[in-house]
């Protein structure tokens, strides 16, 4: 005969409730008995029936496993203090931040020129002074980088016009080094390079 699965729901029947119970009871301590035999396990075991009835097993005593169990607990609850307390300090940092970044984006928006008509006057007299010493920060820097860009300039044209006058210098005696040559072979040729050149 196979036995069929019982659904587990509440037992409706006080009787048969009561025997489930206690035959259940009866396995739960048989199993918690073997745990703590076959593998040497501290095991408290404490149930309550709907009547009120208290039944315990232990594989020692009571009172050192629950001491044992709030001294586990309490360290636990140690532990997961400190990172909720860092959780919440996070959590307050990306509040601030946010906010932060809400600020600089509505800030930069007034400074591109929109979003004005949310300013009261005081606050547009305020832009319009950040702005115009922003122009001027502006003005000068750039004013530094123009003088900078300058001077490397006339640095670069000095040395080309130097390079330039050893180069004229260079042409002009291979040239004339190049003329007398000429003149020692050809007479007529010398005249058409004079003539050339002019």
């Amino acid at each position: 005969m196979v036995r069929q699965r019982i659904q587990i729901k509440k037992i409706d029947n006080v009787t048969a409730r009561q025997v489930t119970f206690s035959k259940r009871r009866r396995g739960l301590i048989k199993k918690a008995q073997e745990l703590s035999t076959l593998c040497d396990a501290e095991i408290g075991l404490i149930v309550f029936s709907s009547t009120g009835k208290l039944f315990e097993y232990c594989s020692s005593r009571m009172t050192q496993i629950i001491q044992r169990h709030r001294l586990h607990v309490d360290s636990l609850d140690r532990v997961e203090q400190p990172s909720l307390q860092v959780q919440a300090d996070q959590d307050s940092i990306c509040a601030t931040l946010t906010k932060e970044l809400e600020n600089k984006t509505r800030e930069l928006s007034h400074i591109n020129g929109k979003d004005l008509e949310e300013l009261s006057l005081e606050e547009l007299m305020r832009l319009e002074r950040q702005i115009e010493r922003g122009q001027s920060r502006l003005r000068r820097a750039k004013g530094e980088r123009l003088r900078k860009e300058i001077i490397a300039l006339k640095g670069k044209e000095l040395q080309y016009m130097k390079e330039n006058e050893w180069l004229k210098e260079k042409v002009g005696l291979n040239k004339k080094s190049f003329m007398f040559s000429l003149r020692l072979e050809n007479p007529n040729m010398i005249k058409l390079m004079i003539y050339t050149d002019k």
